[in-house]
């Protein structure tokens, strides 16, 4: 990415993306709907396949939330500047990961917390 950030090209590939998730949700929303629907009509629904599906619905929406933030960050003109220290953000981790808003020490910190937290909670 020669150190330089490309935003319209970045940009164009949120985009893709989000209407790649959207679709894909659209087709995932419709399985779950016919689960639902056995189920209603007395007929024995797959419950690990309805688990399955709302797992993969919930991951996908995380996903485009990311997505977006990352746009609006394209539009308020914040985009590769982390969003928790304000340093920039490398290109190539963008080139990796267009929706990131944290810089890759910042995401570790982050994601250290979080384990730390779960840890915490779990009684063994």
């Amino acid at each position: 990415m020669e150190g330089k950030i490309n935003l319209e090209r970045e940009k164009a590939r949120l985009m893709q993306e989000k209407l790649q998730i959207e679709q894909e949700l659209e087709k995932l929303r419709e399985n779950l709907k016919s689960e639902f629907e056995l189920d209603i009509n007395g007929l024995s629904p797959d419950l690990y396949e309805r688990d399955k599906i709302v797992a993969l619905i919930e991951s996908l929406e995380f996903r485009r939330t990311s997505i977006e933030r990352a746009l609006k960050a394209i539009e308020k003109g914040t985009y590769g500047i982390c969003e928790r220290c304000g340093s920039e953000i490398d290109p190539a981790r963008l080139e990796a990961r267009p929706d990131a808003t944290l810089c890759l020490k910042c995401q570790e910190e982050v994601e250290r917390l979080l384990k730390r937290r779960r840890t915490e909670r779990e009684p063994f």
